[in-house]
Order: C-alpha cells, then sequence, then structure tokens
C-alpha cells in the first residue's frame, strides 16, 4: 500500500511507517545471526570464526547494495512527494538498469578478488578454506542482494514499509530452516550454510521485483515512460556514490579492524564474530529506522513542507532511543546469555571476549540513535557533504583509537574504539542539523 507521509500527525505515521520496516530487519537479522548459530553450534568454533572473518568483506559489497538503496529512495520519494509520477517511474527504471549492470560487473570482481582480500587481512591458515568456501558463494548471489535492496528502497519512497516485511519474513525462517536442513540432516558444512542464504536470498528479490512491477502499474502517468535517462541518473548518483562511499569505507574500516583481530587468533575472532553480529542487530535496527525518516524527510522536502521535518526529527529521537533501550539493557545485562546461542560452553576465551565486547558498546546505542536521526534528515534533505562528514569523522576516530590503545589495552582498546567514534559522530549531527545545514541546499 503506498502512503502519503505529507499529511497527517507526524509520530503516528512514523511509528506506523518505521515498525513494518523494524520487524524486516529483525528477520534479516535473524537469518544473518542464524549463519552464526548454525556454524558455532553445529559445525564449530572455526566454522563461526570462517563466517566472521568473511563478514567485512561481504559488506564492502552490502554497502554498495544500501547505496544504491539510498540514492533511489531518496531521489523516488521527493518525486512521489511532488506527485511527479512520470519522472519517478523514469528513476526507478534507470535505478534497476544501472544496478543490474553494476551487479553483474562486482560479481565478477567478488570472485576473483575475495581470496586476495582474505590474505590482505590475516585470515588465520584454519579457518581460510571454510571463509573462501563461503565468501564465493555469497558472491554468486549478488545481484539477488541487490534487486531485492532495490526493491525495498522503492518500495519504503513510496510509503510501502510492509510489503518488504512479508518477503523477509518468508525469506528469513526459510534461511533458518534451510540452515538447518543443510548443516544438520545433509552434512554439508559451512556450503550449507552459505547455500540457504543464497536461495532464500533469489527467491525474495525476484518476488520483490514482480510484485513492485504490479504496484507500478496502479500509479498512472501521462505519456510515455523513459526507460534510462542521463538527468535522473545524474540525480540518483549524487544521493547513491556519496552513500555507497559512506557504507564503503564503514566496510573498509572493519575491515582493517577486523585484520587487527586477526591477530589474535580464531578464539578472539570467534567471540568477537558472535557478538558482532550481536552490535549489526542493533546497529541495523536503528539505522532501519532511521530509514523511515529518511523517506518521511525527503516526501516533505519534495511537498515543500520543511517544518513537518523539523518536528518529524524530534519524534524520531524519541523512537530512537525507544529502540535503542532493549539492546542496551538486553546487551549490557544480559550479554553472555545471548552468546550462548552462539558459542558452547567449553569456548571460553571466545565467550569472555563477545562478553567484554558487548559490555563496552551497549550503554552507547543510546547515543547511536540520535546520530543515525540527525543523518536521515540530512539524507533525506539531500545534504550528502555533511552526511559523510558526520560517519567519516566517527570512523577515522574509531579505526586510530583501535590501533593505539590495542598496543596498551590489547583487544579491550579495540572495543573501547567503538564508544568513542559513535558519540563523535552523534555530536557532529546534531551540530549540523540544529545548524540546519539541511535546508540550505533547499533554499
Amino acid at each position: 500500500m503506498i502512503t502519503d507521509l505529507t499529511e497527517g500527525n507526524i509520530s503516528k505515521k512514523l511509528w506506523a511507517f518505521s515498525i513494518p520496516m523494524l520487524i524486516s530487519v529483525i528477520f534479516q537479522q535473524l537469518y544473518n545471526i542464524a549463519d552464526s548459530v548454525i556454524a558455532g553450534k553445529f559445525i564449530g568454533e572455526d566454522a563461526l570464526a570462517a563466517v566472521g572473518a568473511s563478514y567485512p568483506i561481504t559488506m564492502i559489497f552490502m554497502a554498495v547494495a544500501i547505496g544504491c538503496n539510498i540514492g533511489c529512495s531518496v531521489v523516488v520519494s521527493q518525486l512521489f512527494g511532488g506527485r511527479k509520477n512520470k519522472e519517478m517511474k523514469t528513476a526507478i527504471t534507470t535505478t534497476f538498469i544501472t544496478v543490474g549492470v553494476l551487479s553483474v560487473v562486482l560479481t565478477v570482481v567478488g570472485l576473483l578478488l575475495s581470496n586476495k582480500l582474505m590474505r590482505i587481512i590475516n585470515t588465520p591458515d584454519n579457518i581460510f578454506k571454510d571463509a573462501s568456501i563461503y565468501i564465493n558463494i555469497y558472491m554468486g548471489g549478488l545481484i539477488f542482494l541487490f534487486l531485492y535492496n532495490i526493491c525495498t528502497g522503492i518500495f519504503n519512497a513510496l510509503g510501502d514499509s510492509k510489503t518488504p516485511l512479508y518477503f523477509l519474513i518468508g525469506s528469513s525462517l526459510g534461511n533458518i530452516f534451510l540452515d538447518w536442513f543443510f548443516v544438520v540432516v545433509f552434512g554439508m558444512g559451512i556450503d550449507g550454510v552459505a547455500w540457504a542464504t543464497f536461495i532464500c536470498q533469489g527467491i525474495a528479490g525476484i518476488l520483490s521485483l514482480i510484485t513492485l512491477i504490479r504496484r507500478l502499474k496502479t500509479v498512472k502517468t501521462e505519456g510515455k515512460v523513459i526507460l534510462f535517462s542521463g538527468s535522473m541518473f545524474k540525480k540518483i548518483s549524487l544521493i547513491a556514490i556519496p552513500s555507497i562511499f559512506q557504507q564503503s569505507f564503514i566496510s573498509v574500516g572493519n575491515i582493517i579492524i577486523q585484520s587487527l583481530i586477526n591477530g589474535y587468533g580464531s578464539s578472539i575472532i570467534a567471540g568477537y564474530s558472535a557478538a558482532s553480529k550481536l552490535m549489526v542487530f542493533g546497529t541495523t535496527s536503528l539505522s532501519t529506522v532511521a530509514n523511515g525518516m529518511s523517506s518521511f524527510t525527503a516526501q516533505n522536502i519534495g511537498a515543500g513542507k520543511t517544518g513537518r521535518v523539523s518536528k518529524g526529527f524530534k519524534a524520531g529521537c524519541i523512537m530512537g532511543l525507544i529502540v535503542a533501550l532493549p539492546f542496551f539493557v538486553i546487551y549490557f545485562f544480559f550479554g553472555d546469555m545471548v552468546l550462548k546461542l552462539f558459542l558452547n560452553s567449553d569456548s571460553k576465551l571466545a565467550f569472555d571476549t563477545g562478553k567484554e565486547f558487548l559490555k563496552i558498546i551497549a550503554p552507547f546505542f543510546l547515543a547511536i540513535s540520535i546520530k543515525f536521526m540527525g543523518d536521515a534528515v540530512l539524507r533525506g534533505a539531500g545534504s550528502m557533504g555533511w552526511f559523510m562528514v558526520t560517519t567519516f569523522a566517527s570512523l577515522f576516530i574509531r579505526i586510530i583509537l583501535a590501533f593505539v590503545l590495542s598496543k596498551s589495552l590489547d583487544t579491550t582498546g579495540i572495543w573501547l574504539a567503538w564508544p568513542v567514534g559513535w558519540t563523535l559522530g552523534m555530536i557532529l549531527s546534531l551540530i549540523f542539523y540544529i545548524k540546519g545545514v539541511w535546508k540550505r541546499k533547499l533554499e
């Protein structure tokens, strides 16, 4: 169902729009976590470490997909808010053509370079083979990853956050079942985990595309829609490319930190892998709620209603804090309990590593929830330069501190880098929002 976010009660609209997106990301993270749970519990600690070691590399390609999602979503939201349906459809078809070519190129590049990247980040020999198998199967499914992400971005831009939810629930439950079936019943090992993700992601992507095409046919336009527009490609790229750089630099930063962690051995890698999956669960949930704020901002800017954006930011911050609070409580007070999902009781070093990491970062979920909301307004307004500043400053300080503090505090120093980086990003994002830099482009 297509929803207009430029009218009605702001808080109710944001909650109604964001809750399905939040549920979607919960299911998405469940099947990401299922890979690690099945690997750790039924294959072994080394298999969990292999999934964890390959994760930062797969996130580079995920970063490109998310960046394309953001670029398309912002432009489509603004055109939809401005009732420019013909241009909106051109933006959508231009995106699909571009992403189709891009995903094929990245698949080839990924298959050629993935093993070299794992060597660069010092992946231990005892987990290298499993990590290689997992990542190469993942690369084969990149086109489905891109397809699903673009469809989801367009649905959200049209104010429909429920349709992606239905596909994601089916995909997540299917992935969890196939993980178990391939590994426990067939005894396939790490390749079973990877093939489960490949199959379910492919089905979700294809069904999303079919549904989106049917939905767009109900949106009436006059005259023939241009399938590919150079000017529209440029407009989308002005949002997408900074978003891709932003997401990619985060992934590269995670690879740099992963290379540092890999030097401590497979038990530390396994503990960090389990805890980082839980961290990503929290941060992705918060960034997804912020994506709702971004769509809200873009639609209202397209309609010329900047006053609603300011009120929406306040409502969004409250919403973000409410979503962040359970992650803080669970990870800080009950971190040992959730880590048992991934690790067996005999993995003491891995277990202690994950528990310490969660304890350190948990209180700062409240800070990053505010950062994400400020970033959402900047992104929805198309102020990508300021948006990138908040992210890069946070990332750079985190990388620098991880290397500096690890010299004296070992892995504890690495974990401490996260809270400092998140807090700096929050402060910058608030400053930019309060100064109104997101309004300058409009003026």
